[in-house]
């Protein structure tokens, strides 16, 4: 049973790191800063490097940039971070940091779903994240394990829809019908999370824009 897990878990890196180098070449033809990293550590020290000029941080909810530990190494080098996830923040200060992460040099973030053809997909309760992906840092860097990538702009749809929007709602025990079944109903619940849609076909304009795909599973 071990030997046999192991063998296919080779499998699967395997694969992952052929679609990735397919990610990476499509997303470099929509001008896209792209990158492929074999695991996290080689990751984060690459992130780290990227970013090192930079003095001003913004993190959109991401369980990925933070597994990276990017936020405790960018704090440890005495950066400024927004980070709203932070305990014990109060509304109006959650606000401000919301704010401020769309306004500093650079913003981290992960993405809802990657396709192989070059496209990114985000999916926003409030838009912050949206915001400071597009247009406002001087860089974004967008980080996704290889779980996050699908073969298609629209199998990339589908995975907000079947994976990432009902274990994001059920993860923050909201009251909506994905997070009681797993099923995306469309619904018009009070604390519905998917209410912004924001796919980046191509870079935009005016922003810079790095991808790092880990081959690994990261995030929802």
């Amino acid at each position: 049973m071990g030997n046999d897990y192991a063998v296919n878990a080779n499998y699967q890196t395997w694969l992952w790191e052929k679609l990735g180098e397919k990610c990476v070449k499509n997303l470099k033809k929509h001008a896209f800063d792209a990158h492929a990293m074999p695991n996290v550590d080689e990751a984060r020290k690459f992130i780290l490097d990227m970013i090192s000029g930079y003095d001003t941080f913004g993190f959109g909810g991401s369980d990925t940039t933070r597994a990276l530990g990017l936020v405790d190494a960018l704090k440890g080098k005495g950066k400024t971070v927004y980070d709203h996830w932070v305990e014990g923040l109060s509304g109006e200060e959650n606000l401000a940091i919301r704010k401020n992460q769309m306004l500093a040099d650079c913003f981290l973030c992960s993405a809802n779903a990657v396709s192989a053809s070059g496209e990114i997909v985000n999916v926003d309760g409030m838009g912050n994240r949206t915001n400071g992906m597009t247009f406002g840092p001087k860089k974004v860097v967008i980080v996704a394990g290889m779980n996050k990538v699908r073969p298609d702009l629209e199998s990339a749809l589908n995975r907000v829809r079947e994976v990432a929007g009902p274990m994001r709602a059920k993860s923050l025990n909201m009251e909506t019908p994905c997070a009681e079944t797993g099923v995306c109903n469309d619904c018009n619940s009070p604390q519905r999370i998917c209410r912004v849609t924001v796919i980046l076909h191509r870079k935009p304009v005016l922003t810079d824009i790095s991808v790092v795909l880990i081959n690994q599973a990261m995030g929802m």
